[in-house]
């Protein structure tokens, strides 16, 4: 079983998934470490660091088929809902929109949204009831509102099962190590920090505190149950601020207690109505307030010891500094630049210079350097520069704006600083760009390694499972290969075989039907010796029996009836009951659904293996018989014997051979009337000296001996042979 739980590195979200760990489930948890700190989940588990809104999320859903997703993830702080609700919304919204169509679209069995009381607002009632009407006054209560609207519509629209959990208070371990925190965990922290603990309003408003193992206990048993809609999730009372603050002063100590100024929204009192979740889910808080809060306080007087002992000196550094010296350095290398160009242009007399305009190789150096803004700055440097050098030849400033020359000048300053500026600027955003996305495709290129890692490896860990399984495909298939067989007391051997070792079962029995219907014959069988299967059994006298032939359908002994198999099914050939398989004991752990699929199944192996031996035996008939008799033909009675030889060593199933001397014509009459009497289990052949030979199955000398009396009464004398050679 996999589940997926969003925000699962958070307070709520680890308690969750660490439940379902417990119960066995392969856990899955998505979180983009905003409100959640990976040191809260210590067990094996499959991490995967996005936002719930990322697309990259479908390769997770792809990856792994979920059972459950436990939606947990969201922005969880009422009063940044009101300062940015855009943000608010983006995540409680549209996370969860992502959640639910991937759920739909990948076959999520239950979907599990974490509500809040906030979508409530204030109410006079309490404890306030799920019918209460919800007039939230924050954007956190309206998206959350919202977003029960959403869960229902998909399971209106698409099948999805979704469950909303209105949680109240919750508190515990976790609880304000990354992100916001609740009260309690802001009081525990202030208490052992020696600081003041801050009460805003006289503390007797009240809030419905719950346990956080307690929500997680209520997640994971919902998770398979039926319910659906929407639940309170709360102890149903609430209790104050001063009484909160009473119970830790019992666990710390002296508190010192600053009580300010009520806050602007803040609710006189709190409690949610749990008797629907109680009734529907069979569940209650285990937890009391006082044992809750100690066990949180033990938790976060452990950090607080550990914090100390591993606090680092702290680190000298000015990362503002840097970033400022690396803003001002453009604009002093540009100035740098400039007084090297008007130290040549001024005091170096050259004749290169003369004709090299300097103050343009000035602007295409900075503009291709630093892009627009520097090579703009050089083109206003190079013209101060220009009209310096006119005005020292005794020019006028006015005059200069009407000199073509000057202006010509001007043009070509300006026409390279922003040509070129704007190309390298160009060039510098492609490159950005092209960065970005050579950026986005290695983090998605490592992400879907991740993903493809994680998935094979769980992949070989099924396969390792399979093949090392007992009931693997590959044992099924290797043990049934013994079911390729033409001769009928083979496939009931080796069916035995197959039945002992997949089902886990100490006592197996075939019973063939005979001519009449109304009677199974035993055929083979596998019982510790404690146990009697009888010989034979009357159809309508026995429930398993009557089930297997008439109605055709598996027998289950579900009452456990003692002197009937466990269970039973029939052996199907042309379409009719030939035989019945029984297990009569196995393990009580194997007594299973599962077994009884499997027992099915392998039934079904078995029918279809004894039906093609029956009709190449039809079909061979001539070949197999001595023709105009009932005898087989030596070869075949030898493979036949040889079988019950086999099966006399593995499960001790009994046999007797039989003697009526030379097989001559006259032997060759006696053997209709020796078939006449005898059951359709046994066999009548040639044996390998000659002799007439009639093959007892599943009897012992005791057996033998009243089919002696038997046949001696009809005027047939048979004697016991003694088995050499192949029969040996």
């Amino acid at each position: 079983m996999n589940v997926l739980v969003t925000g699962g590195y958070g307070f709520i979200g680890s308690f969750v998934a660490e439940r379902f760990y417990k119960e066995g489930y392969e856990v899955v948890i998505i979180d983009n470490l905003s409100a959640g700190d990976k040191r809260n989940v210590n067990f094996k588990h499959k991490s995967y660091l996005l936002s719930i809104e990322d697309r990259r999320c479908e390769e997770v859903f792809r990856s792994t088929r979920f059972d459950v997703v436990v939606h947990l993830a969201a922005h969880a702080d009422v009063a940044a809902s009101m300062d940015n609700p855009r943000l608010d919304a983006e995540s409680n919204l549209l996370g969860l929109v992502n959640m639910l169509n991937l759920s739909h679209k990948y076959g999520v069995r239950k979907f599990i949204f974490a509500s809040s009381a906030a979508v409530y607002g204030q109410s006079d009632r309490l404890p306030v009831a799920e019918t209460e009407a919800c007039e939230p006054v924050s954007p956190y209560g309206l998206n959350k509102m919202i977003g029960e609207t959403y869960c229902r519509k998909w399971q209106e629209m698409y099948g999805l099962e979704t469950l909303c959990f209105r949680f109240s208070n919750v508190y515990g371990p976790h609880q304000g190590r990354a992100g916001a925190g609740g009260v309690v965990s802001a009081f525990i922290k202030a208490a052992l920090a020696s600081q003041d603990l801050v009460v805003y309003g006289d503390g007797e408003q009240t809030r419905d505190f719950i346990y956080v193992e307690d929500v997680a206990d209520a997640v994971y048993r919902a998770s398979y149950s039926g319910l659906t809609g929407v639940y309170n999730l709360s102890t149903g009372k609430d209790s104050s601020v001063n009484e909160l603050i009473g119970e830790l002063r019992s666990i710390h100590g002296t508190l010192v207690v600053k009580y300010m100024d009520v806050r602007p929204g803040d609710f006189e009192r709190s409690a949610l109505d749990n008797r629907n979740i109680k009734k529907d889910l069979d569940w209650s808080p285990k937890y009391s307030l006082q044992e809750g809060l100690r066990k949180t306080y033990e938790w976060h007087a452990a950090v607080s010891a550990s914090a100390k002992e591993a606090k680092a000196p702290a680190r000298f550094g000015s990362p503002g500094l840097r970033a400022a010296f690396k803003a001002v350095v453009p604009y002093a290398e540009n100035l740098l630049a400039f007084a090297l160009t008007a130290w040549l242009m001024l005091s170096v007399r050259d004749s290169w210079i003369d004709i090299l305009d300097l103050r343009i190789v000035y602007i295409l150096l900075l503009g291709m350097l630093y892009g627009t803004r520097q090579s703009l700055i050089a083109v206003a440097l190079a013209t101060l520069l220009f009209i310096y050098e006119q005005l020292g030849n005794g020019r006028e400033l006015v005059s200069l704006l009407y000199d073509s020359d000057f202006l010509f000048h001007l043009t070509v300053y300006l026409f390279v600083g922003l040509v070129v500026g704007y190309s390298v600027e160009r060039k510098n955003m492609i490159l950005e760009s092209m960065g970005e996305q050579l950026e986005a495709l290695k983090e998605k290129h490592a992400f879907l390694t991740d993903v493809y890692h994680e998935t094979r490896k769980v992949k070989d860990e099924l396969q390792q499972r399979v093949l090392g399984s007992g009931d693997s495909f590959g044992k099924i298939y290797s043990v049934t290969k013994s079911l390729e067989s033409l001769e009928p007391e083979q496939i009931f051997t080796s069916t035995v075989t197959v039945l002992e070792s997949l089902m886990k079962a100490k006592g197996v029995s075939i019973y063939t039907v005979d001519r009449s219907g109304n009677y199974l014959r035993l055929a083979a069988h596998s019982y510790p010796d404690d146990l009697v299967i009888p010989k034979s059994v009357r159809v309508e006298s026995e429930p398993f029996a009557r089930q297997a032939l008439h109605d055709r359908k598996l027998f289950v002994n579900m009452e456990l009836e003692p002197g009937v198999p466990l269970m039973a099914a029939p052996v199907i050939s042309g379409g009719k009951p030939v035989a019945v398989v029984a297990i009569h004991e196995m393990e009580f752990e194997h007594f299973t659904l599962y077994h009884q699929n499997l027992f099915s199944v392998l039934v079904g192996l078995v029918s279809s293996a004894l039906s093609r031996a029956l009709s190449f035996v039809e079909a061979t008939e001539n070949k197999r018989y001595i023709e105009g008799t009932a005898i087989l033909k030596p070869e075949v009675f030898a493979e036949i014997v040889a079988a019950k030889h086999e099966a006399k060593a593995k499960h001790g199933i009994e046999y007797v051979l039989l003697s009526a001397g030379p097989a001559d014509d006259a032997r060759q009459e006696l053997s209709r009337e020796i078939s006449r009497l005898l059951r359709e289990t046994d066999y009548i052949g040639i044996g390998e000296r000659g002799e007439l030979m009639v093959l007892l199955s599943n009897s012992g000398m005791e057996e033998a001996a009243s089919v002696l009396e038997r046949l001696g009464r009809n005027g047939i004398s048979l004697r016991v042979a003694e088995e050499d050679g192949p029969y040996v």
